[in-house]
């Protein structure tokens, strides 16, 4: 059994390596720290650690270091996650809040949280299991081209450009437009593909022609929509800590790139009592990320979807600030698209 003081000794073990990148030893620890007791009963109480596999010497006669094991007592134990600074949240409601769309506010999200970590950080789409199309906007462009404008409920925008096999007045797109929107409003994204593909009872007569390549890319606009996809930022902060890596970073690379690979993790990851989820090191190994950290929270969208934000970095990272600013942008980020 770890004593209290023991468990005070990994805390700081964990907060002096992740600051310096350096085994911490008895001495620096007294010298530090307000323990009131001797460099000799901090070694005893170092000993207990690495007899319970929290901490290890990287090499003969070094400090210790804090491992996987460690550092998930200290998540789970030891970590208070401290509110972000009145700057920091300044940050995120003026650096989110000039967000119009969907695609703007998850892509300034992850910019955002990135800068606040120093970590890789991904944002997943809103699940769109339940999203229903809003609303369907034809905009002409020139007298042969428009830009097919798909809006859900979920705040999702998705555009494309059409090229007509006509020239065509603004009454006949009103046409086509009212007869999409009779259509498919209201639908969810598989009954609005299958809508979409009975294009024949879809218009009156005189636009059917016109029908043909809006369809086709309305089409491919709700299959883009249904599939869940990542926004990630901050790649470049992987290299800056290659350090703390033990062989190549670029196996971890290609893992973030594997966007099915961090899905399936953000789907097995559970919330703690700190709304914050959590996996460490070897709980990764499964995903080829054996030597990272994912820490994610939920947030949802106007439509009521649930999806998570989160970020991605070695194991030693400073939790305790990661998780705060987690746990903010996805609340911030819940309140924002509730809001639209």
């Amino acid at each position: 059994m770890v004593s209290e003081r023991s468990l005070e000794v990994l805390r700081v073990i964990v907060q002096d390596y992740v600051a310096s990148r350096e085994p911490v030893g008895s001495k620096s620890i007294v010298d530090r720290h307000s323990f009131g007791v001797s460099a000799a009963t901090i070694r005893n109480d170092m000993a207990l650690l690495e007899e319970e596999e929290l901490i290890a010497a990287p090499h003969t006669s070094s400090g210790r270091i804090p491992t996987d094991k460690g550092y998930r007592l200290f998540v789970d134990h030891l970590a208070n996650v401290r509110p972000l600074s009145p700057a920091a949240r300044t940050a995120i409601e003026t650096f989110l809040g000039q967000s119009s769309d969907l695609d703007e506010v998850l892509a300034r999200s992850v910019r955002l949280l990135s800068q606040l970590t120093n970590q890789v950080a991904l944002v997943q789409y809103p699940s769109l299991s339940r999203a229903r199309v809003r609303h369907i906007e034809l905009v002409p462009l020139t007298d042969r081209r428009v830009l097919s404008v798909l809006i859900t409920d979920s705040g999702r925008v998705e555009q494309r450009v059409i090229d007509l096999p006509r020239v065509v007045d603004e009454e006949q797109l009103s046409m086509v437009r009212s007869a999409l929107n009779h259509a498919v409003g209201g639908l969810s994204m598989a009954e609005a593909a299958n809508a979409l593909r009975e294009a024949e009872s879809l218009g009156p007569v005189p636009v059917r022609d016109l029908l043909d390549p809006i369809v086709a890319t309305l089409i491919e606009q709700v299959g883009a929509n249904r599939h869940d996809r990542l926004v990630m930022a901050g790649a470049a902060n992987l290299v800056r800590t290659e350090e703390d890596f033990s062989g190549s970073i670029f196996p971890v690379l290609e893992a973030i790139e594997e966007q099915v690979v961090l899905l399936r993790l953000f789907g097995e990851m559970a919330s703690d009592q700190h709304g914050v989820s959590v996996s460490i090191g070897r709980e990764n190994a499964s995903f080829g990320l054996g030597e990272t950290s994912v820490l994610t929270s939920g947030y949802t969208s106007s439509g009521g979807d649930l999806a998570r934000l989160g970020v991605l970095g070695p194991t030693r990272m400073d939790y305790s600030n990661n998780m705060a600013a987690v746990r903010a942008v996805a609340r911030y980020l819940s309140r924002h698209l509730g809001e639209n």
